[in-house]
């Protein structure tokens, strides 16, 4: 199904990603599409009358998978609703694929575009609830839920790197740049911070700098571009701002054009700061700052702010965190970036509550989420 489409859905999905992320996204459907019938033979899920899915505004297709695709192999029916600033490319992936459905023998899927309102109204009458998007309006649909209702939250957390001291610089630096820069940095598994020792400072940081100086923003649909105008304007707003208030700390780029939605491929670089906590920046913003002590990070990671939205760490060259599986919140990957880890047919994510979340009977816990896991017979309570 997916291969016969290819180039259709290539052709819907560079409307809002870039033609390599396109092709990734393919790749990881594909694969999440085969491992559907292992998954469902490992949760054993129970059958779902009604699903409901706020879908995500990137990640189209894979989204379209897991949260639609699959989930109809064990429910009658699914319902979705596409994020209205990507409406028009979601329903082409629907368009595409929805008549081909019944091959694999699962439930009816319902995708249209409808206004919160409706759509609550719908979540309220379904067996559970999928919201992908901003934790605190995650709460707001939680409250319009019965208690009896499944109601899984997919947020975000900043994914920090860390670079140790034993780390190779030339590896390490392709590598950030791989995670940082995945459809020109728009998606949740991007590291928004980037921690190095402070013995690889002035390798890591030059090596950079000029490699995002050789990076040009493009057309999306060229398969050659890894960064081309983002596709949401708050996000490069956002970047704006950031970029503003920290020019003292610009290593290299920092130039926006919120009109034609570019932000150019920027790093900055900041001292050692306890209380700093990077936003998301959905653009290719590469943040470094210098620690001198692993304690440094644990301790950071185990704060309020990051215990709360903890996700991912991904480890690099840092002895003093080798073997260690979960930090605070944040699952540690080690000598691997967000995008190696994540797997659709198991729970994505961290403990952090913000970054993802499962409720049932009025109660809500923090961890790795995946819907028939959570559906299963033998789901935790």
């Amino acid at each position: 199904m997916l291969q016969r489409h290819r180039h259709e859905l290539h052709s819907v999905l560079t409307r809002v990603a870039t033609a390599q992320a396109a092709t990734d996204e393919h790749f990881r459907s594909l694969r999440a599409l085969s491992g559907a019938p292992w998954e469902l033979l490992r949760n054993s899920p129970r059958r779902l009358g009604r699903l409901a899915t706020f879908l995500p505004s990137n990640n189209l297709l894979y989204s379209y998978v897991l949260f639609g695709v699959i989930p109809s192999l064990y429910s009658d029916e699914v319902r979705i609703r596409p994020s209205a600033r990507v409406a028009p490319a979601a329903m082409a992936v629907h368009e595409i694929l929805g008549p081909h459905l019944r091959e694999l023998g699962g439930g009816r899927i319902v995708m249209a575009p409808a206004s919160q309102r409706d759509f609550l109204a719908d979540c309220a009458r379904s067996d559970a609830v999928v919201f992908t998007g901003r934790p605190d309006n995650g709460e707001e649909v939680a409250a319009r839920l019965p208690g009896d209702t499944l109601l899984l939250t997919f947020g975000s957390g900043p994914n920090p790197v860390v670079v140790g001291p034993e780390a190779e610089p030339d590896a390490v630096c392709r590598t950030v740049l791989d995670a940082r820069l995945y459809n020109s940095g728009q998606d949740c598994l991007c590291p928004d911070i980037v921690f190095v020792h402070r013995s690889l400072v002035r390798e890591i940081v030059p090596r950079l700098a000029d490699s995002l100086a050789g990076i040009r923003v493009g057309d999306r649909r060229d398969p050659a571009t890894r960064v081309a105008p983002l596709v949401y304007p708050d996000a490069v707003e956002e970047a704006a701002g950031f970029l503003s208030a920290h020019r003292e700390s610009l290593v290299h780029g920092g130039r926006v054009d919120v009109a034609r939605r570019v932000v150019e491929p920027t790093s900055l670089h900041l001292p050692w700061q306890d209380a700093f906590h990077p936003p998301e920046f959905f653009s290719p913003v590469v943040l470094t700052m210098e620690y001198d002590d692993p304690r440094q990070l644990v301790r950071w990671l185990r704060s309020a702010e990051e215990t709360a939205r903890g996700m991912y760490v991904s480890v690099f060259g840092e002895p003093a965190l080798a073997g260690t599986t979960r930090i605070g919140t944040s699952v540690v990957c080690e000598e691997r970036i967000t995008f190696d880890v994540e797997d659709g047919n198991r729970p994505f994510g961290g403990y952090g509550p913000r970054a993802g979340s499962v409720r049932r009977g009025g109660t809500a816990a923090g961890r790795p989420l995946l819907l028939s896991a959570e559906a299963g017979v033998r789901a935790r309570p």
